[in-house]
């Protein structure tokens, strides 16, 4: 017992303790901060992901376009519902049943 209040009383034990509290608490890059900042570096990579994805599939669909006069004229009538002077467009767009 006096061996653990003699370690206790030591002072270099009690700056150490001080110094472990204050940077687990206290400092600006504390535990909770250094959490917060992994989860914000996972999200952002998540969606680094996802754009690199999107940005992958615009170029395939670019170059799609691009190359293929029969895909460009697919693209046009479906995305912006464009036709030709002698042709009528109809869209047909679904319910949902729970309404």
């Amino acid at each position: 017992m006096k061996r653990i209040l003699a370690i206790v009383k030591n002072k270099f034990f009690l700056v150490a303790v001080a110094f472990l509290v204050w940077m687990t608490f206290f400092d600006k890059n504390d535990i909770l901060s250094q959490y917060q900042y992994r989860q914000q570096v996972h999200k952002l990579k998540q969606e680094r992901d996802f754009y690199k994805s999107q940005t992958e599939k615009v170029s395939k669909d670019l170059d799609e376009l691009t190359s293929n006069p029969q895909k460009l004229e697919k693209f046009a009538r479906e995305k912006y519902l464009m036709k030709k002077d002698n042709e009528d467009v109809f869209v047909i767009v679904k319910e949902d049943k729970e309404q």
